[in-house]
């Protein structure tokens, strides 16, 4: 082979780490935007931030009064001696560090060091939330005012700490038992007399092993229950669940010679019951979703305004910009200078991508804002990004996990976008303004003759929607409505 040198030009995309920051704050959430921007804080000192996360959290004092700041979030008088600040939050919030790097420091030593209390004892004392009591707790302090001996309280406890969170004992008396030390001589009918002690215990339920004798605990001890209902009640619930539970009432009827006024007093029974009884005592915290943008009625439509409390406030410290300027600071610090300035310069941007593309979304379902989801017209990412001149994936990205409150509830911004149905005039349907429009009929028609996939489907072709059963079936179970044998009763 002949060695030889050849010079070629060519084109590409070079992904530089600024427009990598970028494209990554486009496509965080509001949650991740906040974790990474403090850990970025964390690293890089020349960045500060104005809005402190705890101005609206209760701050207490050394005696445990609350502290009196001011609640309208202005600065607190100084003390004599003390100089004020003469920061502008508002106008530096969206500074990239080119007029704040060099500016006096935003310091403010203000504030009320004495330890005044209200007029109102109750309101000088914070009132903090008690924590709640779990299942196990609440079953082990019954147990405890019982009165068991040692032995039998231990199996009791022993039972209990078998308990799912639903309050079932999924495990079988037998495994507890091959699992206990031979030594303590446990035979199992004393485990079957401690499960029995559990199953009397409040919650109702508790200790049941499956569904059918969590709700016959519960018939049982249900007051105001005529006999009759309650042994019929029983008799379904112990050997006919299943058939209840897909309402083949004729079967019913036929298998316990009863008729529908009785089927109904034993569906009255059952709708008492609770079929999780340890629910209410799981620490289940909710999640909360902040919306990124807001949609309100105006006088000529409908105003779309980004959400101030997701908008994080940074800026540059000025003590450190003085020192880089006047060249008493390392080397490193001019990266960090320049690190700051491009996240305060990205996230501006990140907020105003977020805010153009809201805007687009409501200039076309306008008709969604004003008459719900039934007027939801087709739309794709195409669509925005044609109109906004930007890639179809900076579209994707900032509707992913991106939240638009509006006077019809909290909404992704992908909920706006979907597939279409033809119509038969040439148009076009939404899939949401169908699944609006299912959602709508089914919970009109009438319990005992309910509609069902091919009848819906053939009143929304009355109406113009060229749509077969299968994609009735198709989004009525992505509502989670039921077909409808499920849907009739008595």
């Amino acid at each position: 082979m002949k060695q030889s040198l050849q010079l070629r030009t060519s084109q590409h995309l070079a992904l530089t780490p600024q427009l990598q920051q970028s494209i990554r704050l486009l496509q965080l959430s509001t949650l991740e935007l906040h974790q990474e921007i403090e850990q970025i804080l964390h690293d890089n000192p020349l960045l500060e931030r104005l809005d402190d996360p705890l101005d609206r959290s209760v701050r207490l004092l050394a005696d445990g009064a609350i502290n009196s700041a001011p609640a309208n979030g202005e600065a607190p008088a100084p003390q004599p001696g003390q100089e004020e600040g003469g920061a502008k939050p508002e106008a530096e919030a969206h500074d990239d560090g080119e007029r704040g790097e060099h500016g006096e420091a935003d310091t403010d030593w203000g504030g009320e060091g004495g330890g005044a209390r209200s007029g109102d004892d109750e309101d000088g004392r914070p009132q903090l939330e008690a924590d709640g009591v779990t299942l196990r707790e609440h079953l082990a302090e019954q147990i405890r005012t019982s009165g068991l001996a040692a032995r039998d309280r231990a199996l009791a406890e022993l039972v209990i700490d078998a308990l799912d969170d639903n309050g079932y004992l999924e495990e079988p008396l037998d495994d507890i038992h091959a699992r206990l030390p031979e030594e303590l001589e446990v035979e199992m009918d004393e485990l079957r007399c401690a499960l029995a002690f559990v199953q009397s215990l409040d919650p109702i339920g508790v200790g049941a092993r499956s569904a059918a004798e969590c709700l016959a605990l519960q018939i049982r001890r249900m007051p105001g229950v005529p006999m009759v209902t309650r042994r019929l009640a029983l008799t379904i619930v112990e050997g006919y669940l299943s058939w209840f539970a897909q309402r083949e009432y004729t079967k019913l009827k036929k298998a316990l010679d009863c008729d529908d006024e009785d089927l109904r007093e034993v569906q009255a029974v059952v709708r008492q019951c609770n079929p999780h009884p340890g629910a209410p005592y799981a620490s289940n915290v909710s999640d909360y979703v902040v919306p990124d943008v807001i949609v309100r009625r105006a006088k000529n439509g409908w105003a779309v305004t980004l959400n101030p409390d997701v908008m994080p406030k940074l800026r540059v410290n000025s003590l450190y910009a003085n020192l880089l300027k006047q060249g008493k600071s390392e080397s490193q610090m001019g990266a960090q200078l320049q690190e700051a300035k491009w996240l305060i310069k990205n996230m501006r941007q990140r907020f105003d991508t977020i805010l153009r593309v809201a805007e687009a979304i409501v200039e076309r379902q306008r008709n969604f804002f004003s008459h719900g989801a039934v007027a939801m017209r087709p739309l794709v990412l195409r669509e925005i990004a044609d109109t906004l001149g930007l890639h179809e994936s900076t579209i994707s990205r900032v509707t992913t996990q991106k939240y638009m409150l509006t006077p019809h509830g909290m909404f992704e911004l992908k909920y706006f976008f979907g597939s279409h149905v033809a119509t038969e005039a040439g148009g076009e349907a939404s899939s949401t303004a169908i699944r609006a429009l299912i959602a709508q009929l089914t919970g009109a028609e009438d319990p005992r003759n309910p509609l069902s996939d091919s009848k819906i489907a053939e009143m929304l072709g009355e109406q113009g929607m060229v749509i077969a059963r299968r994609t009735v079936a198709k989004y009525r179970e992505a509502l989670k409505i039921p077909p409808v044998s499920l849907r009739k009763s008595l």
